[in-house]
């Protein structure tokens, strides 16, 4: 009988191996890199230039900062070229630009903040943005982009990094994650691809730095200024093609959301991106005060102005704030200019009295005045109220006739649910510019900013600040 042959079986082939998904470093890369001004939506293209104007309001406000001369002494210490413009006048390298416009916006303590995070963005995003733009030539069109891209980038990574177990630790957000908004800003104008974008990303995440116990000294804003820097220096290294690691936020092995927080919160950074724009979320201050203070002065302001309120008809202020503000802000004393910024008594009593929050509101004579001192010391109380959560603020004031008016806000003048209009912003720029930059000029900054879509090289909105000043 012959032999039966046994019946072949299809050998069986390995399944193809599944890729995994790409990390959240290399979704933010993708992202970043092929982000384009016309996939922006109009709205999020005009509130990029809010917060462009905004920023450069500030940053002309910061020019009476204390620490500006030291801040330019470094800057001029690192380079002494001439190929990028300051804010406040003249030139200086890409790195000097970088790090003293950045201190600029923060210097005087009036520019964004990311409520959720108490995240300032625009420090590390716009100056290295401006410096690689004015470099390039390049567009209006393309650094509004830029701008986008990192003002993104940074509230998505902020919010990735699990803020509570982030700020338990110590951490400040601006120190950590402004690089990442830098580089971010700084690749797109560069032009890099994805994977030199990434590698951008991993260089900023190693320069990742900066803690609260820096807090009531200006270091606590040096953290800004080194952000920017930190951010322009890894998108021109990766654009050199330095490599780096792929995934610098979710390594398991010291990358920034295990390092820093608690594992952070990854989806955060890849839900709805592109589609959903947590830069909408940026908070814009009107007067130069501790960003957490904006709703307490907010409520001051409907008071006096409803009201008529003035400190000679103050019998007693009570403010109640909730623990997290009044630790900040409740106890600082108001012995320098930086602290007064800071000290919720302090910028309580001064609303009274002169019924204004600007600079001239925080100078020598005005703190160490005896008549303000005194009011501030014996007649307004600060403290934290339990019913209270986040930076609401609710104020009474006992009338020297026996009236008691209150006022309680939950959101401060400039929060995304009662944003400053474009209106408003010109009004700041103009009286931050006031005294330095003659009305024309003013005009003509604020028009370019309305128009930057129709500007074709960003060296002429640079030219303003180097030719402006009166």
């Amino acid at each position: 009988m012959p032999v039966s042959q046994p019946v072949s079986q299809p050998v069986s082939q390995p399944a193809a191996p599944i890729a995994p998904p790409p990390g959240p470093t290399a979704v933010l890369a993708d992202f970043t890199a092929s982000l384009r001004h016309d996939a922006i939506p109009l709205r999020v293209r005009e509130r990029v230039k809010d917060i462009l104007l905004d920023t450069l309001a500030s940053a002309i406000a910061g020019r009476a900062g204390d620490e500006i001369a030291q801040i330019g002494a470094l800057a001029a210490a690192l380079g002494r070229s001439d190929e990028a413009t300051l804010i406040a006048g003249g030139g200086s390298s890409l790195a000097g630009a970088a790090l003293c416009n950045a201190y600029l916006v923060t210097a005087v303590t009036v520019c964004d903040v990311h409520r959720p995070t108490l995240f300032h963005t625009t420090p590390q995003v716009v100056p290295p943005a401006l410096a690689i733009a004015e470099r390039e030539g390049r567009s209006g069109n393309e650094l509004l982009t830029a701008i986008a891209a990192g003002l993104e980038v940074s509230v998505r990574v902020a919010r990735a990094m699990d803020y509570p177990a982030f700020r338990r630790r110590g951490w400040h957000s601006p120190g950590v994650v402004g690089p990442f908004g830098g580089a971010a800003a700084a690749g797109s104008l560069l032009r890099l691809d994805a994977g030199r974008q990434c590698n951008a990303f991993a260089l900023a995440g190693s320069q990742s730095a900066g803690t609260f116990a820096h807090w009531g000294t200006p270091t606590i804003k040096f953290h800004q200024a080194r952000g920017s820097l930190s951010g322009l220096m890894a998108a021109l290294l990766a654009a050199e093609g330095f490599r780096a690691s792929a995934e610098i936020l979710a390594h398991p092995d010291g990358g920034l959301f295990n390092a820093y927080a608690d594992g952070g919160l990854p989806q955060e950074i890849t839900d709805g991106l592109g589609e959903a724009w947590k830069l909408e979320e940026l908070a814009l201050r009107r007067w130069p005060a501790g960003s957490s203070l904006q709703a307490m002065i907010t409520a001051l302001f409907a008071l006096v102005e409803g009201h008529g309120v003035q400190a000679s008809g103050v019998e007693r202020v009570r403010i109640g704030l909730s623990k997290t503000v009044y630790d900040m802000h409740g106890t600082l004393p108001w012995s320098d200019r930086f602290k007064a910024l800071l000290s919720a008594p302090y910028i309580a009593s001064i609303i009274l009295h002169d019924r204004c929050c600007w600079l001239d509101q925080f100078l020598p004579a005005r703190h160490a005045d005896p008549a303000v001192d005194a009011f501030t010391r014996n007649r307004v109380q600060v403290e934290p109220d339990p019913s209270l959560a986040g930076n609401a603020a609710a104020v009474e004031i006992t009338m020297a006739d026996g009236r008691v008016l209150r006022e309680t806000r939950t959101e401060a003048l400039g929060d995304p649910g009662n944003p400053l209009g474009r209106a408003q912003i010109v009004g700041k720029l103009q009286e931050a510019a006031a005294g330095w930059f003659d009305p024309a000029t003013t005009a003509r900054l604020a028009a370019m900013v309305d128009r930057l879509e129709d500007l074709a090289d960003v060296r002429e909105l640079m030219a303003l600040f180097r030719a402006g000043q009166r």
